[in-house]
């Protein structure tokens, strides 16, 4: 069986080693992009993900480059704990719950790619722009940065290319761009001294504006932790045009909404302040599809079921499906059948 893959995020990327895993090698990653770097901020990996990632020998990469996150504290708007539940192997799971910087993981999953699957397995700068399916195959189309057409023949088209997909526009042509909820999140990655256990995450403040931040690298002797931060409020004047998350945004536009937020446990306007980079991403949401295929060509994490970035949800989603996708494909000779599997398994999570 031949897979293409759309997108090499985090889903895509572990949809190929998912594949390899169980027998389906010939696979090829498409990524719109030409250079795929390391960006973003932190990001969480509940259980069930780190378990996925852990059956494919990934274990020791990821907790070599993860903070295991201990509980999760609620805090009010001005620093007083409210409650606390513990998180990970604290909370009884067999596996951890990890905090890693986005880019980190990206990396560490394309490396493993071009060493099980060669150099061959992935192809950068080709935007997905078309599909036609025959009752043996699916022909994919991708544009170059140039406009030029490149084809590829597969079994499968899987496409996990993101929150605003080629391929869901492809499959659904007059859905339109996702809605947004009035709220905006500015978020960022600082030095600062750990709080807390030194692996807690927090979330401060109510339903209008919030504050999270959790560790993504342990401090160590002088060298300070690292913590993700998001921070949350209304959306003032009008929003960008795109929900990308690495839209660069000037620190003063955040510190001045969290002036008086210096708790005696974490001085919030100083993380802000502090910042290497933050970035600014207007919450954005789509409605549920009524299937997330079209015979050989499915949709997968944002692109299938996108969730606001605030629930340690979307990267461990997009994680689980790609589990499920590759095993599916692998145990059926219908891949019709198996991405109808893959769905009906997948979409009540």
């Amino acid at each position: 069986m031949r897979v293409v893959v759309a997108g090499a995020g985090i889903g895509g990327l572990t949809t190929a080693l998912s594949l390899h895993a169980a027998g389906i090698t010939d696979v090829t990653v498409y990524e719109a992009v030409e250079e795929i770097r390391p960006l973003g901020v932190g990001i969480n990996l509940l259980p069930p993900a780190v378990r996925a990632l852990t059956e494919l020998g990934l274990y020791d990469d990821l907790a070599e480059i993860s903070v295991a996150t201990a509980e999760l504290v609620r805090f009010d708007r001005r620093g007083s704990r409210v409650r606390s539940e513990p998180c990970g192997l604290d909370a009884g799971y067999d596996w951890p719950q990890f905090a890693v910087h986005r880019g980190e993981l990206q990396m560490l999953l394309l490396r493993a790619q071009l060493a099980w699957l060669g150099a061959e397995s992935l192809r950068t700068g080709l935007r997905l722009t078309g599909y036609a399916q025959t009752a043996d195959g699916v022909t994919v189309e991708f544009t170059d940065p140039a406009g030029d057409t490149v084809t590829d023949e597969a079994d499968v088209l899987i496409a996990a290319d993101g929150i605003n997909s080629a391929g869901r526009a492809l499959m659904y042509p007059n859905e339109g761009p996702a809605g947004r909820n009035g709220l905006v999140l500015w978020r960022g990655t600082s030095p600062a001294p750990a709080f807390l256990t030194g692996s807690s995450m927090i979330m401060a403040g109510d339903g209008e504006q919030r504050f999270v931040a959790y560790p993504i690298r342990a401090a160590e002797g002088e060298r300070p932790a690292l913590l993700t931060w998001i921070a949350e409020r209304p959306l003032e004047g009008e929003p960008p045009e795109r929900g990308d998350w690495d839209r660069p945004v000037e620190l003063d536009t955040i510190t001045r909404h969290f002036e008086e937020w210096d708790f005696d446990w974490l001085d919030v306007p100083s993380v802000i302040a502090n910042a290497d980079i933050a970035y600014e991403y207007p919450m954005l949401d789509r409605e549920p599809l009524p299937s997330w295929s079209d015979g050989r060509v499915t949709l997968l994490g944002d692109a299938a079921h996108a969730t606001f970035p605030i629930g340690s949800d979307g990267a461990s989603q997009a994680i689980l499906d790609a589990r499920v996708v590759a095993r599916e494909l692998a145990a059926r000779t219908d891949p019709v059948e198996a991405l109808e599997a893959y769905e009906d398994l997948r979409r009540s999570a």
